[in-house]
């Protein structure tokens, strides 16, 4: 079976990957680019299910960190996003440790409303770590389980680092621009007609086009559902810049009067980027926002980026699939984009069509699956936005809309009595929820009432030894710094 994969990049190359470690020389996978089409590549940070795609390629950390200049992510430092002068964190892993039927976090509602001093944060192994700048293990201490983690790194590295192993497993990469796709009689994608008047024939083609989507939606005519009511940020500015000297393992995303920044750590710079809504700012004052608070000096100038919230109506219609940012555009506000792909490329491997064979169950199955991890992650962005005390037009605004069904449903589940329900294996599990809706300012009117069973002794000893398990998890940790240096340094650039 032949799969034609249109363009290169983060999403292009991890298909190309993927498809060309799992399926070996039982497919044929070609990948057409050109030099002369430039990618976002502002890609630069990832949640922890990027590891899962790693140790399936069998790809080493070493030499990953190495090669694209990475770092580690423990997770995300909030500024100012509840209000001025406000921080949270939403670090990856648990928060706190079960017991019995309720969550820890139910224990700790009622610790917190009894006066209760110690913060949400000071039960999460990866807020703590984060904070004091740590992972790895020290030199001669004893092995220790690390914080959950992903990673920061270059996007354009990493696309060139995946290419190597692609072409390593045999994907054969053809330079060129696309002319037109050609079409058979039924609708289906016949073949890929470069400007030179090559003709790449295929079963199936998966669109890695970027923001045109030339074979999806120009060809094809999927659809586009627009969230911008919803997620009205629909500019970007990015720019790289030297450090300020840390090297924090941890992305910080800080609100502005009109959308919000981010700042992410490489060994080599650090990526900057201001997201902001239009309608409620000026490209001349987003810029200004960016340029007068980065850490370092700037490496250039900053690179515009337009785009409209939302997704595909269909992510595979007809014999082609879309990923990345042809298949849709979720602001990268908690380093989703990269997921997505991967999403993409996992459940196209469990529902991989069969060569000449009818698809129909396979391909609505697929976009069933798909519309939900977009919808749920949707939903997760919208909640900063929505739960926020700060003034503007932008803040009001989102502050006053009317939410997706499935967003105020949790929301009213949390106020009510600090529920949260994980809908059917979504991405975000219950921390990730707990320390955005608390972070934000939600504040749940009880706890759940099989907590008012334990005696103030036993809250007491529980919430204690948690916090002990803590402050042993941080114990034998190294500094990041100290464990990139040891363990992963990239090479210095050439002169």
């Amino acid at each position: 079976m032949r799969v034609v994969i249109l363009g290169g990049g983060t999403a292009g190359w991890m298909a190309a990957a993927a498809l060309s470690r799992y399926f070996g020389d039982r497919l044929s996978v070609t990948l057409v680019e050109s030099d002369a089409i430039g990618t976002v590549g502002v890609g630069e940070a990832t949640i922890p299910q990027l590891r899962l795609f790693h140790e399936g390629l069998g790809i080493d950390e070493a030499d990953f960190l190495r090669a694209t200049g990475g770092t580690i992510k423990l997770g995300i430092e909030f500024i100012g996003w509840q209000r001025e002068g406000t921080r949270y964190f939403h670090g990856f892993g648990d928060v706190g440790r079960k017991i019995a039927l309720a969550p820890f976090h139910q224990y700790w509602l009622r610790y917190n409303a009894e006066g209760g001093e110690l913060p949400l944060e000071a039960f999460s192994v990866n807020a703590e770590a984060a904070r004091r700048g740590l992972y790895g293990v020290r030199p001669g201490a004893a092995a220790a389980r690390l914080p959950a983690s992903a990673y920061h790194f270059d996007a354009t590295r990493y696309a060139a680092f995946l290419r190597r192993f692609a072409e390593a497993h045999g994907v054969v990469r053809r330079e060129g621009r696309v002319r037109a796709p050609e079409l058979t009689a039924s609708g289906d994608i016949a073949a890929l007609v470069l400007e030179s008047g090559a003709r790449l024939s295929g079963d199936l083609f998966l669109d890695c086009s970027g923001f045109r989507a030339l074979l999806i939606e120009e060809a094809l005519g999927a659809g586009w559902e627009d969230w911008s009511h919803w997620l009205p940020c629909d500019r970007a500015l990015a720019v790289a810049s030297a450090g300020d000297g840390r090297l924090d393992p941890f992305t910080r995303a800080s609100a502005r009067a009109a959308g919000w920044q981010w700042r992410i750590p490489l060994q080599h710079r650090t990526g900057n980027g201001h997201v902001y809504a239009s309608a409620f700012t000026t490209d001349d004052a987003a810029h200004d926002a960016l340029m007068t608070t980065l850490p370092g000096e700037a490496q250039g100038e900053s690179r515009p980026l337009r785009f409209t919230t939302g997704r595909r109506r269909a992510f595979w219609r007809r014999n082609c699939i879309a990923l990345g940012l042809a298949s849709g555009f979720l602001e990268p506000l908690e380093s989703t984009s990269i997921y997505l792909v991967q999403s993409g490329i996992a459940r196209l491997l469990a529902l991989f069509p069969p060569p000449g064979g009818d698809a129909t169950a396979l391909r609505a199955q697929y976009n069933r699956q798909m519309a939900f991890d977009f919808a749920l992650t949707r939903d997760f962005l919208i909640l900063h936005y929505h739960l926020t005390e700060r003034p503007g037009a932008l803040w009001e605004h989102c502050r006053t809309m009317a939410l997706p069904d499935s967003l105020a449903e949790k929301i009213a589940l949390f106020a009510e009595r600090g529920e949260i329900v994980r809908f059917n294996g979504e991405l975000f599990d219950v921390p990730s929820w707990l320390q955005v809706m608390w972070g934000q300012g939600l504040r749940p009117a009880r706890h759940h009432p099989l907590v008012d069973a334990a005696r103030p002794a036993d809250l007491a000893r529980y919430i204690d030894d948690t916090a002990r398990d803590v402050a042993a998890r941080l114990a034998p940790l190294d500094s990041h710094a100290a464990f990139i240096a040891r363990r992963a340094a990239a090479p210095a650039p050439a002169l």
